[in-house]
């Protein structure tokens, strides 16, 4: 897909905040500081239009992105060791459970994973959830140019094998800094929309 027009439309706490007019969503999951808000600028060739940062917790809302005003990339709050309260957290993870379980426009959930570190709880308990709700879910092995490119088949196995996946699950390589597997995203998003 060519991205004509990219724009951020809302940030989100509650479901009488999302988007009413039933464009398809395209969800990007995972923990504090894996990249999802790099990927979503990289994808959208827009520096800056996600707020990225050092500082894990940053994205603290669900927030919807306009994609050609025919879709939606929909940025998750990441989970993990984001510096914030307990009962954030809390809301957070019923914000999240309520949008993946209920959410009708949901096609299809990136769920990103460093490819540097093995599967976290977290990660083992969001794919759980989002199999639970029967949710079609891509997973995206992140920064993976931090990752010698000798020791890169290795990592994608880690997560195969601590997911337990069969073979032929597709893990898709993912750089926000070279772009590596940006064209093969998008190929796998067109189909979903």
């Amino acid at each position: 897909m060519k991205v004509s027009s990219a724009a951020f439309l809302r940030s989100a706490l509650h479901p009488r905040d999302f988007p009413k007019d039933g464009l398809p969503e395209i969800a990007f999951a995972g923990r504090s500081n894996v990249g999802k808000s790099s990927l979503l600028n990289t994808l959208l060739r827009r520096k800056g239009l996600a707020k990225t940062s050092k500082t894990p917790g940053k994205t603290r809302t669900i927030n919807f992105f306009s994609v050609n005003e025919r879709l939606y990339f929909v940025d998750l709050p990441g989970y993990g060791f984001a510096k914030v309260s307990k009962d954030l957290q809390a809301t957070w993870g019923a914000m999240i459970t309520s949008y993946l379980y209920d959410r009708e426009p949901l096609r299809l959930v990136a769920h990103l994973i460093d490819a540097r570190h093995p599967p976290t709880r977290n990660d083992h308990e969001l794919l759980a959830l989002l199999e639970d709700a029967e949710t079609p879910t891509l997973l995206l092995a992140t920064k993976i140019d931090k990752v010698r490119s000798s020791q890169r088949r290795a990592a994608i196995a880690t997560i195969r094998k601590d997911f337990e996946l069969d073979e032929d699950a597709l893990i898709l390589p993912m750089s926000s800094v070279t772009g590596e597997g940006i064209r093969e995203l998008w190929q796998i998003l067109d189909e979903q929309i």
